[in-house]
């Protein structure tokens, strides 16, 4: 490592480096319990609580982990299966200029945080090789410590990490930028667009650069599936002429092609496993529908029985926070399952619900998701949003999860991974009962009645639970 760390470009001892690394000295110094007890030596909330995440895990600042590497049959593999490899040219015309007078590495990372893409300067590439930032590359925090791929990924915004603030030293003479990159059919997380470079010579624009690439390829992606929309519609066209009831058209992912004697809804939440060969099932807004296979799609048809206001009683809800990038919610009863990801907002309302069994008004809502009781207008639409999905399990006056369901939620090993990207009051409180071990949450044996009834409590509370900005969560469906 030390081989590696002579090879890493070495920053100018400008003011604001020295600073940041006096900071980084200060807090490696300390136990590791104290890194928010002096939030003074913090640069910045997000970076504080990744270093005390990694800390807490055992890495070694100076040495880190050897980062796992793919084979060439899986990388390939990977590089089909996001799509990313349909839109690379795209990125490589917008971000690497060949007028730029800044020397830029720009990586392609799947969800995973493995570097699908790896392409620059030579010289830059092979210093960058020798602290393993290289194709095919694990590029996540619990190997190779804070960075811009892996913070990306785990907080979902575009986020800079700048000299001293990768949590390796022998990442200090680099700065990086990154953007996740979301598929928008799907909402799910395909993976992130990172420029990096010499910590000396990092422009401030390349944040914006690197995000506004996340968004092009998003467009890109978007551009190709509304394509694909129009094929479909296109074959369904003289099908849908020939029924006489009501039906419509979706592709895999349940986005409406074509419709007949339906109201328009832009997409289905179809069942997490597909539709398969069942040629009946429930499905949330419309009840219990026959489906049939088509090139591209499905020919869905409402039989109107049972209505749609869900599996009905003795239901099981089940959200899965597991996976940071992909909550999801999953309904079992007596017509079936069905399951569907949702929007950061969504699976923050689902979890607040879920551990408020009593119920909470749309005030304490709001308050526990956006520190303001006032903002009760935007609560009553996100709620009205879940109930298309939800239907009759989700009562109002007060809201809350019908008590005739079962609610289970399975959370993360590390409570530094609930909802990872939410500043919501309500959601930090419950990482910080977490943390304590003074909360357990429903479905892990023992109630949640214990938590505290004010969902929101001082900032001050909940520095050491996660990022002290505005909430970053969407406010609509995924």
């Amino acid at each position: 490592m030390q081989e590696s760390r002579r090879a890493v470009p070495q920053p100018r001892r400008a003011p604001e480096l020295l600073d940041l690394s006096r900071q980084y000295d200060r807090v490696m110094a300390s136990a590791p319990a104290s890194v928010h007890e002096v939030p003074e030596t913090v640069p910045r909330p997000e970076i504080g609580d990744s270093w005390d995440r990694l800390r807490r895990l055992g890495l070694d600042p100076d040495r880190g982990r050897e980062a796992r590497r793919i084979g060439p049959a899986e990388l390939e593999h990977r590089r089909r299966e996001t799509h990313l490899s349909e839109i690379l040219p795209v990125l490589r015309a917008t971000l690497l200029l060949p007028t730029s007078t800044t020397p830029l590495i720009l990586a392609i990372a799947d969800g995973d945080g493995h570097v699908l893409w790896h392409e620059g300067e030579r010289p830059l590439l092979r210093t960058a090789d020798s602290i393993g930032f290289e194709t095919g590359a694990r590029w996540v925090e619990d190997e190779v410590g804070t960075n811009g791929i892996g913070l990306a990924l785990r907080v979902r915004r575009p986020v800079q990490v700048h000299s001293a603030e990768h949590y390796l030293r022998s990442h200090h003479g680099w700065t990086c930028v990154a953007a996740p990159v979301h598929d928008p059919r799907t909402g799910r997380l395909l993976g992130a667009v990172n420029l990096s470079g010499p910590a000396r010579s990092m422009a401030p624009y390349l944040l914006q650069l690197a995000a506004t690439g996340a968004r092009l390829a998003e467009a890109e992606l978007r551009a190709r599936q509304l394509e694909a929309l129009h094929r479909l519609r296109t074959v369904a066209a003289p099908l849908l002429a020939r029924v006489d009831q009501p039906a419509l058209v979706v592709d895999n992912e349940g986005w409406t092609a074509a419709a007949v004697d339906l109201p328009p809804v832009p997409r289905l939440r179809l069942p997490a496993e597909g539709l398969g060969s069942a040629p009946r099932v429930w499905l949330p807004t419309l009840g219990e529908c026959a489906v049939e296979p088509l090139a591209g799609g499905w020919l869905i048809r409402p039989s109107g029985s049972p209505g749609p206001d869900g599996p009905g009683e003795g239901s099981l809800i089940t959200l899965d926070l597991r996976r940071a990038a992909r909550p999801e919610l999953t309904v079992a009863g007596a017509v079936g399952r069905w399951s569907h990801g949702l929007s950061p907002r969504h699976a923050e309302l689902l979890l607040l619900l879920a551990v408020h069994r009593e119920g909470l008004s749309a005030a304490r809502l709001s308050e526990a998701l956006f520190g303001d009781p006032a903002r009760t207008v935007t609560v009553r639409a996100e709620v009205s949003r879940l109930r298309r999905h939800l239907g009759g399990l989700l009562d109002h006056r007060p809201y809350r999860l019908t008590p005739s369901a079962e609610v289970s939620v399975l959370r993360p090993s590390d409570p530094y991974d609930l909802l990872p990207t939410s500043s919501a009051p309500g959601v930090r409180e419950l990482r910080s009962g977490l943390l304590r071990g003074t909360l357990r949450l429903p479905g892990e044996g023992r109630s949640s009645a214990g938590l505290a009834q004010n969902p929101s409590s001082s900032a001050a509370s909940w520095l050491s639970v996660g990022p002290a900005s505005a909430s970053a969560s969407a406010d609509t469906e995924a």
